[in-house]
């Protein structure tokens, strides 16, 4: 009777303890995750109020433990191993969790609107190759599905998964093709949290008090009109796809962004180095932040387009920013689309690779405007890196005015690595674009290779 009474009290106490049994982990903790080599996580989730979590990390075999509070939340933070891999992260309270497979590397955002999200299933045809090849198990990928909320959230419905064929056709291409060239370059893994949606301005990716209390972020988010394939109100895709995994430690961000704020471009500048900011502000930490220039498109407007990269170059020009020029990777301008995403996700790689990883094997930085000085009926224009060169026997998309602010097209030539032109309509030059247009393509490039981001040297008034 004894034995069969102290069985029952058992049983109860096993039931009892199955009740209280909640322990659970966010979605960015998940078996077959990367962890940012080196540094400090933040592992939370949701148990019993009161409940002991005992945290297990493999690569030091090391136990700590964390109480739930009256919220039921419990946090713990614990240092990442150098690159390396697969370990084990065991979670025990009144239930026992362990996720495996888990590696330590670099871990990037991916982030944007529809260029950033375009994939395979959208058409991207240097994709199809990519299939073929073998499971790539050190590129991991994290696909925050679309969302929105006018609050933040702390959790999101996603997975990590190795990169492989399945997994990779719905994933961003520019994201992957980053990522791959990170991978082969660095020899370590790589996490990608791929944060994108078509069409959202960037007010949306930015906490809603940053743009409702700053009047000039207010009024060019008021310019937005309202689409039935995404939100357009300041923070709610913040709330979602950014929020929930700012407890997770990265590496940097990249960025493809900025067609669906041709609304108001003027501000454009203001309101990434605001949201950026807001995100390393968020995530406590400086990280890098590279962008892609917006490609050249036939926007209705004749330079709402030139403004925005306008405003990205100057934006990039802020603390730890950086930003590619993809100018020569278009091949029809009706497409806002562009069909190469492996040149752009390589050329933010190697912005990467240089700038944050010290590898300078690869060109990464297109030539800027530096320096214009007038000689008598020319001007002469120097810029950043070793010169530049045109490519084909006349100059594209250059153009020069007078004081009256008439443009025509210009003549040019280099000369020792410098752009030299002028107009026979103009004979004293002040000012010069080159491919200020919305869907402009010129043909200057740096002696590396790559394109000359483009520039006007005016300040005058266009609409």
């Amino acid at each position: 009777m004894k034995t069969k009474g102290a069985a029952i009290i058992f049983i109860l106490a096993m039931l009892h303890a199955s009740a209280f049994a909640q322990l659970r982990l966010p979605g960015i903790l998940s078996s077959g995750m990367v962890l940012q080599q080196n540094d400090s996580v933040q592992l939370w989730g949701w148990a019993t109020p009161l409940e002991k979590i005992a945290i297990t990390t493999s690569w030091n075999n090391q136990t700590d433990t964390a109480f739930t509070g009256n919220d039921a939340q419990w946090s713990l933070k614990v240092k990442t191993p150098a690159a390396g891999g697969p370990y084990s992260i065991t979670f025990k309270g009144y239930s026992t969790i362990t996720l495996t497979d888990v590696l330590a590397g670099e871990v990037w955002v991916c982030a944007g609107q529809s260029n950033m999200e375009w994939s395979y299933y959208a058409g991207v045809y240097d994709m199809q190759p990519e299939l073929n090849l073998d499971k790539q198990t050190n590129l991991r990928f994290f696909h925050i599905p679309k969302s929105a909320s006018l609050f933040p959230q702390q959790d999101v419905k996603a997975t990590w998964a190795q990169c492989d064929s399945n997994n990779l056709k719905s994933f961003s291409a520019v994201a992957y093709f980053f990522g791959k060239q990170l991978q082969q370059k660095l020899h370590v893994p790589i996490g990608l949290i791929n944060t994108s949606w078509g069409a959202t301005p960037a007010e949306v990716w930015t906490p809603a008090a940053l743009v409702q209390n700053d009047e000039a972020l207010k009024q060019a988010a008021a310019k937005q009109n309202e689409k039935p394939w995404c939100p357009i109100a300041p923070g709610v895709v913040y709330n979602t796809m950014i929020a929930p995994v700012t407890f997770f430690p990265v590496a940097g961000a990249i960025w493809y962004q900025g067609e669906s704020n041709t609304a108001a471009p003027q501000t454009y500048a203001h309101l990434l180095t605001t949201m950026v900011n807001s995100w390393r502000a968020a995530w406590k930490k400086q990280f890098p932040f590279y962008m892609v220039q917006i490609a050249p498109f036939t926007y209705g407007n004749n330079y709402s387009a030139a403004l925005v990269r306008e405003q990205q170059q100057k934006a990039a020009a802020q603390h730890r920013m950086g930003m590619v020029v993809i100018t020569d990777l278009v091949d029809d301008t009706t497409n806002i689309h562009p069909k190469n995403k492996k040149d752009v996700g390589y050329r933010l790689a190697n912005m990467a690779l240089a700038e944050n990883y010290q590898q300078h094997n690869s060109p990464c930085q297109s030539p800027v405007l530096q320096n214009m000085l007038q000689q008598k009926s020319k001007l002469l224009l120097s810029f950043t890196g070793n010169g530049v060169q045109i490519k084909g026997a006349l100059p594209q998309a250059l153009m020069i005015a007078g004081q009256d602010k008439i443009f025509y097209p210009a003549s040019a030539k280099i000369q020792d690595g410098k752009l030299l032109l002028w107009s026979k309509q103009v004979k004293q030059p002040v000012a010069v674009r080159y491919a200020f247009s919305n869907a402009g393509i010129g043909n200057l490039f740096g002696t590396d290779g790559l394109p000359v981001a483009p520039f006007r040297t005016d300040d005058w008034q266009v609409q």
